[in-house]
């Protein structure tokens, strides 16, 4: 397999984190972003106690302008980005009729906004190269929605939407574009809910469990090789069978 530069945004999650090892365990260069300095320092060192390697740059995905920064960054030290996967998220969750703009803007800048702010800097390259993959960690809720979400669920809607637009503009150029629609998976963040709350969610998933971080990742890494060069613009849901729709 060709050794590429991968980049994941939002790293040192649990899905995250299961997208980075392995891609490495792949034989690819692997950088990811953080914003709090000391965090990602101890998710690299650990990371590096596993013997994985990975490049950890200041980067906010909100913010086009440290976007630019943070790639520029990366292929200065790794080389040219041709794999992203564009994982980071985040929740401000509250029903409609309460929430304020802030907690409606903030996951729109993080979750879709986003897919603008870190695919841009790296989109000219690889129609250049006519080589490029790139993946959208979307939500089972932005396909489904969810009591309390309209704000997550908008933006893991329009992710989708991104990915559909942009396999079309650069399929000639060897560039894939998928979405990977994850259901509840057993992460830190997942984990935190009151055991109660997860047992109701469980009881709802045919297949009678949580996902596993390194279910999504495998997934992921298989829209990035040279063998699924024939699938873009997918949407891949990956729930135990709790959500079947189109």
């Amino acid at each position: 397999m060709t050794q590429r530069t991968a980049l994941v945004t939002g790293g040192t999650g649990g899905i995250g984190t299961a997208i980075i090892r392995y891609l490495a365990g792949q034989g690819h260069r692997v950088a990811s972003n953080f914003r709090d300095a000391e965090k990602g320092e101890r998710w690299r060192k650990a990371m590096a106690d596993e013997g994985i390697d990975v490049l950890m740059v200041p980067g906010d995905v909100s913010e086009p302008g440290s976007c630019v920064d943070m790639i520029k960054t990366i292929e200065d030290k790794l080389g040219p980005v041709d794999i992203l996967v564009n994982n980071a998220g985040i929740t401000r969750d509250s029903t409609f009729h309460k929430m304020s703009y802030q907690q409606w803007i903030d996951v729109v800048n993080t979750n879709l906004n986003a897919c603008f702010n870190v695919t841009r800097p790296v989109i000219e390259g690889m129609r250049a190269r006519k080589w490029g993959r790139i993946v959208q960690i979307s939500s089972i809720n932005g396909q489904k929605g969810q009591y309390g979400q309209a704000n997550y669920a908008a933006a893991k809607a329009g992710m989708h939407g991104f990915t559909i637009s942009l396999a079309q503009e650069n399929a000639k150029f060897g560039i894939t574009v998928n979405t990977v629609s994850p259901g509840y998976v057993g992460t830190d963040m997942v984990m935190a809910v009151p055991e109660e709350v997860r047992e109701k969610i469980v009881a709802q998933i045919p297949v009678g469990r949580l996902g596993k971080p390194e279910e999504i990742a495998h997934a992921v890494a298989f829209f990035t090789t040279d063998q699924a060069s024939w699938i873009t613009g997918a949407n891949l849901a990956i729930n135990g069978g709790h959500y079947m729709g189109w």
